[in-house]
């Protein structure tokens, strides 16, 4: 468990440490000739083809885990994802930048939905297998939402210890770091994780429920997909937002990202604590909806450094809650085809959130469309609201037929 948390960790890392960084990185590539509209629409194009990577590859990953099992595809996506990092961390161009982002992303959707998949696959109760899965989901904000700190602390550590002189936006040492880290991570999957497959035997009720479960799973999908194109908008939007309108420094902007982390964490301990039951989760859905969508339309109205981060306690916390949630009820709903299922979610998330990126950047490089992202992706969560308030009753009554039973085959070592 530690270590497939690690791993999750540090590909998380990897995305969120150049947020920061990159619209300074950004500015100095493009020269004398840049300007901020530049800026803007290359730091969501940035963004936006890293998710685009996970969208295209994590539903493959995930299905070559279920056929193969998991800690191959574990090893590969690690190993590969500390090459990409370690090689790209010294070159510095904008091809060169959309290369390293891609093949991040590539070997990055090897990583977390194979290691939600391992435990969805081998927990025996609702119980475990919500409090591992929300684990995961908030090992995997931390690192995304941690990234950003950690890339300004390194960064300003390794300068003032080895006396080193960084150009403005560097991400060097932030990327050679995490490429360290994902080695080590990938030597301990090679000890710890087992190859094992496993399977779940469908109950005898199945076929009833396989109308509901067909109905279910591509509804939780869209959710996800909504969800997750508020926070591509909202994640670029902090950086430009930041940067360009308050003049916050890189400290301040990755302040803002450690503070979601922080609420993400708090909401996901009270939502998965012993004290709720994991079928109680589903009538969250709907309220943390709203919650994320009030956020979302507030955004451009937040004008400086302390309303900012209440707006960010409110978005952090709707969003922060509904991954997990999400994340849980397509595990309970998967049986044995957990890589398959869980791959389709973080295509799903990666789909919205390179749109929602893509939005975020080229919208608000724009004269007269600035917050218009904001307020489109606010309008999807009010549909997402409006899409999830059946579900409470939909999901307990498939719950009640559909639950599988764990059988665990022997396999090759």
């Amino acid at each position: 468990m530690a270590t497939l948390m690690l791993g999750v960790f540090t590909v998380s890392v990897g995305f969120g440490i150049m947020l920061p960084l990159l619209p300074y990185l950004i500015e100095r590539l493009l020269g004398a000739g840049g300007d901020a509209v530049q800026v803007s629409r290359h730091t969501g194009l940035l963004t936006a083809v890293y998710t685009f990577s996970l969208f295209l590859f994590a539903p493959l990953w995930g299905r070559l885990s279920d056929q193969r099992g998991p800690r191959g595809v574990l090893l590969i996506g690690l190993l590969g994802f500390g090459v990409t990092m370690l090689v790209f961390s010294f070159v510095e161009s904008l091809v060169a930048l959309y290369t390293e982002r891609f093949l991040s992303g590539m070997f990055a959707a090897a990583v977390t939905p194979v290691a939600a998949a391992v435990i969805g696959s081998v927990t025996t109760t609702e119980q475990g297998r919500a409090r591992r899965l929300a684990f995961v989901s908030v090992t995997g904000i931390g690192g995304f939402l941690l990234g950003p700190m950690l890339s300004v602390f390194v960064t300003r550590f390794s300068a003032a210890t080895f006396n080193l002189a960084l150009p403005p936006g560097s991400v060097a040492i932030p990327l050679a770091a995490t490429a360290l880290l994902a080695f080590l991570v990938a030597s301990s999957v090679a000890f710890s994780v087992p190859n094992d497959q496993v399977h779940s035997r469908p109950p005898k009720t199945a076929r009833a429920s396989g109308d509901q479960k067909a109905w279910l799973v591509p509804k939780l999908l869209v959710l996800t997909f909504i969800v997750s194109v508020g926070v591509g908008v909202f994640e670029v939007g902090l950086a430009l937002r930041g940067k360009q309108e308050l003049g916050l420094s890189p400290y301040q902007i990755a302040l803002m990202f450690t503070e979601c982390s922080l609420v993400m964490f708090v909401m996901q301990a009270i939502a998965f604590s012993p004290w709720f039951k994991p079928d109680t989760t589903r009538w969250l859905i709907a309220p943390a909806l709203s919650v994320l969508a009030a956020g979302l339309f507030l955004v451009p109205w937040a004008s400086d450094f302390k309303l900012m981060l209440v707006v960010i306690g409110a978005v952090a916390a709707s969003a922060g809650i509904l991954s997990p949630i999400l994340t849980y009820w397509i595990s309970a709903k998967a049986g044995s085809a957990q890589g398959w299922e869980l791959g389709k979610q973080t295509a799903s998330s990666s789909l919205g959130t390179t749109l929602g990126s893509a939005a975020g950047g080229v919208l608000y490089s724009t004269v007269f469309l600035p917050d218009t992202s904001f307020f489109l992706s606010a309008s999807l969560a009010v549909l997402g609201f409006l899409l999830s308030l059946g579900l409470p009753r939909l999901l307990m009554t498939s719950t009640l037929c559909s639950r599988p039973i764990p059988v665990r085959f022997s396999t090759k070592k």
